[in-house]
């Protein structure tokens, strides 16, 4: 019984001492200052941003596509502008006689060949991407009577043209904006596309807050036709960028004609948006 009782008065003294160190003080609470009070809120959801689905757009037609402190950024599509057979043998005559050359690109420092096969057409020098194209007056006679057509079509006129040749589907023009000093202010350009139909594709530029993510950005496809002539005026080129993209299937040669009008001095030109 003492033994009984020797433990008891052991065990309870381990556990008196355990719990003397493991006690400590409660913390102190500080008042609130007088006049206010604690209120409690429920914790916010985090904001979904949805990414917007492409707007596709193949009729005929005018489409204002934004509208920002720039001007209305205005796209006009004229499928079929030049009829199957005429086009055929355009195409044809185009791919034979012009004199198409693959250049060398400079991007980051890096020097690269272009995707594709350029040539250029007008009395004044052209340059883009660090690459400057040389004066070249001596327009073929298809180019000359396209560029009536399209001017006496659309009211626009024209001094310069720019050739692109998609040799397959594998050839490309990256992201882009058509907004040289040589260009002017809003400059109109039109495009007319030979051959196999490619997707044209164009993006919104993110405004200053988004630190050029184009995560979110309004975006437009446009698959190109044969014969198609299609117009991007206004604001445009100050607030999207555009590309002909690689694709992953088989796709014939692409002639793209880019009619725009150089200026021999870069700024200066009174190109108001309407």
């Amino acid at each position: 019984m003492d033994d009984k009782r020797r433990r008891v008065r052991v065990q309870g003294g381990w556990a008196g001492l355990a719990k003397a160190r493991g006690c400590a003080k409660p913390a102190r609470r500080e008042a609130l200052p007088p006049g206010r009070q604690f209120v409690y809120r429920e914790p916010q959801a985090p904001v979904l941003r949805r990414i917007p689905d492409p707007q596709v757009i193949e009729k005929e037609g005018v489409y204002e596509i934004s509208t920002s402190p720039t001007g209305i950024s205005r796209i006009r599509l004229f499928p079929n502008f030049i009829e199957s057979k005429e086009a055929d043998w355009i195409f044809e005559q185009l791919c034979q006689d012009i004199p198409w050359k693959q250049r060398t690109g400079i991007r980051e420092g890096i020097s690269y060949l272009q995707p594709r096969l350029t040539a250029w057409y007008g009395e004044l020098p052209y340059t883009y991407s660090r690459i400057t194209m040389e004066p070249n007056p001596q327009w073929h006679p298809v180019l000359t009577m396209l560029k009536k057509r399209i001017e006496e079509n659309t009211g626009h006129t024209f001094n310069s043209l720019l050739c692109n040749l998609y040799r397959n589907d594998k050839d490309s023009i990256d992201w882009h904006s058509d907004d040289e000093p040589s260009l002017g202010r809003c400059p109109v350009i039109a495009s007319l596309s030979l051959g196999a139909t490619r997707v044209f594709e164009m993006r919104k530029k993110p405004p200053p807050e988004e630190n050029g993510d184009y995560t979110y950005v309004e975006k437009v496809k446009i698959p190109l036709d044969h014969g198609t002539l299609l117009m991007m005026e206004g604001a445009t080129q100050a607030d999207w960028q555009h590309r002909v993209p690689k694709e992953y299937h088989s796709k014939e040669a692409r002639a793209n004609l880019t009619f725009r009008t150089v200026f021999s001095e870069p700024s200066g030109m009174d190109s108001r948006v309407t």
